[in-house]
């Protein structure tokens, strides 16, 4: 267990591991923080020693990097119900967004799973993962989505 990984779970936040080479999941990071006065949300990119800490801890593949994930306690959602459970604590009318739950998970994920896959075509790619600003820098674990 990594120094920062203990305290996540106590901390009160959510986490959001995202994949920090690509511009969609920037853009999800960057969308997000205006919209969690709060700051209930906290990030980690998923191919930083965090975030693959976290993906073996619940039991996910540290090799693939094309699902979203959100970790509330002991709680891990992937896919459409991490995407829902996101924009649910989000403020203004996001929140009524979990609507969607109503759609079967199957056909939620299928969707998921279509944008996952042209992703990279259709928004691009990175060569390295997202250095936050002083702005969004403190709301990242370890200070950055990329301590490795």
């Amino acid at each position: 267990m990594s120094p920062g990984a203990e305290p996540i779970s106590a901390s009160g936040h959510s986490i959001v591991l995202f994949d920090g080479e690509c511009n969609l999941c920037e853009g999800v990071v960057r969308f997000v923080v205006p919209r969690d006065p709060e700051r209930r949300f906290r990030f980690a990119a998923l191919q930083s020693a965090l975030g693959r800490e976290l993906l073996q801890r619940h039991g996910l593949s540290t090799a693939e990097f094309g699902t979203f994930v959100l970790i509330d306690g002991a709680q891990c959602l992937t896919r459409s119900d991490a995407a829902l459970a996101l924009v649910s604590g989000l403020s203004g009318g996001w929140a009524g967004l979990r609507l969607l739950r109503v759609v079967p998970r199957g056909l939620r994920d299928g969707v998921y799973a279509w944008v996952v896959r042209n992703r990279y075509r259709w928004f691009g790619r990175k060569d390295s993962c997202l250095v936050p600003g002083p702005e969004l820098r403190e709301r990242f674990l370890n200070g950055g989505p990329v301590d490795s």
